[in-house]
Parts: C-alpha cells; sequence; structure tokens
C-alpha cells in the first residue's frame, strides 16, 4: 500500500459499488417482504442463524416486520446517499 492518498476516481468508484449493493439489497428485500405478504396463514417460516446452516422456526408475522424494517433502513441509507450526491452536484 502506498503512502499516497487515494485518487478521486477511487472513491467515486467505490461510491459507485456501495450505491449498487444497497440497490441489489433494496430489491432482494422487496421480493422476500412479498414473498412473506403473500404466505398463507398455515405456513411455516423458519430463519437462518448468521454465520451457520442452522434453520429455527420463526414467527411469519414477526419475521414480516424484521424484513419491513430493514427495507425502511435500506430505503433510508439509499435516499441519504442520493441527496448527499445531489448536494455534492450543487456544489
Amino acid at each position: 500500500m502506498s503512502g499516497r492518498p487515494p485518487r478521486q476516481e477511487d472513491g467515486e468508484s467505490a461510491a459507485q459499488r456501495y450505491k449498487e449493493e444497497l440497490s441489489r439489497r433494496i430489491k432482494e428485500q422487496k421480493v422476500v417482504v412479498d414473498e412473506l405478504s403473500n404466505l398463507k396463514k398455515n405456513r411455516k417460516v423458519y430463519k437462518q442463524q448468521p454465520n451457520s446452516n442452522i434453520f429455527f422456526l420463526a414467527d411469519r408475522t414477526e419475521m414480516l416486520s424484521q424484513c419491513k424494517n430493514t427495507l425502511d433502513e435500506l430505503k433510508k441509507a439509499h435516499q441519504e446517499l442520493e441527496n448527499s450526491e445531489k448536494a455534492k452536484i450543487k456544489k
């Protein structure tokens, strides 16, 4: 690693990659929310434990609520990113 500061393009490309990742996660979360919303009441839902291949039975309405909250957080982060980009352009 060199001692020089990162070039402007490096920062812009990293921001672009972050924005694309955020958009991908938003799309993914929308699908999850839609799938959970359309499940029949008697269907079982399982939640995967982080960093493992173990699944546990979870409450459908609780999982739907968590997924909606995650989607809202992702949308908020995306909106903040858009607003910061607009502010940079105005300067």
